[in-house]
């Protein structure tokens, strides 16, 4: 039985995706049979949910408790002056779908807790982290090792971002290289600054991983953290190491 192939539409859509020898049609439809949840729709969750619905992911989660507020806007590109006061994701949603109408969207007004961060993990294949909070990476960390998700990490300050794939048994997971700190707990109250463009920056990068682990083409950053230095616009790689000792990933558990 002959495989449904992309309809005339997608072929028009992703005319610039299925000329890369890479992609193809082949690979356009691995995109668009992908799954991929996107926890947060802040700086980070923005860039990587246009760029991966516009690239045509079949399924996007957009995970999110919070509403849209005017200092929002300057870094969360998602979201509008016509949507503060909305539920955060209900207005990704509304923009996604305006973007690509063939994309499917869920919309998760939630917060992850212990109690269900295992059954809204199993339903997608790739996670991408544009958490604000060491808590909830911790939680997502756990999950994802335990199904063999990818963990797509980000982070960002200022001028400044890193990103990582985390991604056991093939190479680290979060808990490996961020060791729990009960004073992180009071970093997390603090009001951060950050230019508008880094989280673009690092959410873009963590939307290209997304790509290539789903076309299984090229090398993700498992194993290793990309620090992002917008001042000086430079580039630097941390190889990390798997800690044998760790109580979620490690041999030792």
């Amino acid at each position: 039985m002959k495989k449904p192939g992309l309809l005339p539409i997608e072929k028009q859509r992703y005319a610039r995706q299925l000329i890369i020898p890479e992609i193809g049609e082949e690979g356009q439809l691995k995109i668009k049979a992908a799954s991929v949840l996107i926890v947060g729709s802040g700086g980070l969750g923005s860039a990587s949910a246009l760029y991966l619905a516009a690239a045509g992911i079949g399924r996007l989660g957009i995970l999110d408790s919070d509403i849209v507020d005017i200092s929002n806007l300057q870094r969360q590109i998602i979201h509008t002056t016509a949507t503060i006061g909305e539920p955060k994701v209900n207005s990704a949603r509304s923009y996604l779908e305006n973007l690509n109408p063939s994309v499917t969207i869920n919309a998760l007004r939630l917060r992850l807790s212990r109690e269900n961060v295992h059954a809204v993990v199993r339903d997608y294949a790739i996670i991408i982290d544009a958490a604000d909070n060491f808590t909830t990476r911790y939680l997502l960390n756990e999950a994802c090792v335990e199904q063999g998700r990818p963990f797509i990490y980000g982070a960002i300050y200022q001028f400044y971002g890193q990103m990582s794939v985390f991604w056991a048994p093939k190479g680290p997971c979060f808990q490996c290289v961020f060791h729990q700190n009960p004073e992180w707990n009071e970093y997390e109250r603090e009001i951060i600054g950050v230019v508008g463009v880094i989280p673009g920056t690092i959410g873009t990068l963590q939307g290209m991983e997304a790509i290539k682990i789903i076309l299984e083409k090229g090398t993700p950053a498992v194993g290793r953290l990309i620090l992002y230095n917008g001042l000086d616009m430079k580039f630097q790689e941390v190889l990390l190491k798997k800690d044998r000792a760790c109580p979620i990933c490690g041999s030792k558990k």
